[in-house]
């Protein structure tokens, strides 16, 4: 949860890009981020995988107006429209992009090689047809950050009875990166996102942290069997809010009705 998803980033740039707020080279260079390349397959009239780029100039082209974000889960398809394809490969990739306006999503295949410092990643979008269809489970900005206030207090007050993620070497690392990422998170939603939106996302993150941190650090004081499932009964609900809300905060963009600029 620390770590954006790439579905996010492409969303969020891509309609920043669609609105006219940054440049085809900007959009594409804060997807791609620090992997090494992106590349997208499967576009009507290419024969082949092609840049993000031109990728992106040519759903514009064949009328796409915005880009909205899904995280889905086993149990939970967050985000998802359908048809069952698209969704399939969605689920195993937990990520995808649809568009508004042209019946298309993409959903990002990731490859790795090299060792653990110094890998070099590859995606490749591919492009599906999608279903032009109410998105599952995916709530208004002004819900997930009520959910998001309500899962926080509630997980804080189990964890902390548990004796889960107060302390130690893992929880400190993990607030180190918290920090160091929330000094850069404001440019994550890309021009053009409304305040609200970056305040859920970040809210998001913190209750991302929040769980990270108690599966990383083990039982903590959780000795018991009963308190051990306790943790988790308290965890599983906190993760599930924490996802609606970063899609609530990517696709506030398209769900509001209008461009901000």
């Amino acid at each position: 949860m620390l770590v954006e998803p790439r579905s996010g980033l492409l969303a969020a740039w891509g309609n920043a890009l669609l609105a006219g707020l940054v440049s085809p080279d900007e959009a594409a260079l804060a997807i791609v981020g620090e992997d090494a390349v992106h590349r997208v397959d499967g576009l009507p009239g290419e024969a082949g995988p092609v840049g993000l780029t031109l990728a992106l100039g040519r759903l514009r082209g064949l009328g796409a107006t915005g880009f909205r974000v899904a995280l889905p889960v086993p149990g939970h398809p967050l985000g998802l429209s359908g048809p069952p394809d698209f969704n399939a490969r969605a689920l195993e990739a937990e990520e995808a992009v649809v568009a508004y306006g042209v019946p298309y999503g993409l959903v990002p295949e990731v490859t790795e090689a090299g060792p653990a410092g110094d890998l070099h990643v590859e995606v490749v979008w591919r492009v599906l047809p999608v279903r032009e269809a109410q998105p599952a489970d995916v709530p208004s900005l002004g819900e997930a950050e009520r959910e998001l206030a309500e899962a926080l207090q509630d997980a804080t007050a189990v964890l902390s009875r548990l004796d889960v993620a107060g302390s130690g070497p893992v929880a400190e690392a993990a607030m180190d990166a918290y920090r160091a990422r929330a000094e850069r998170g404001r440019d994550v939603l890309a021009p053009g996102y409304p305040p609200r939106a970056v305040r859920v996302l970040e809210m998001a993150q913190r209750v991302g942290l929040l769980v990270s941190v108690a599966y990383e650090n083990g039982h903590g004081g959780a000795v018991s069997a009963s308190e051990i499932a306790a943790r988790g009964e308290a965890l599983r609900p906190v993760e599930r809010v924490a996802r609606r809300a970063q899609v609530a905060a990517y696709n506030a963009y398209v769900e509001g009705g209008e461009v901000r600029r």
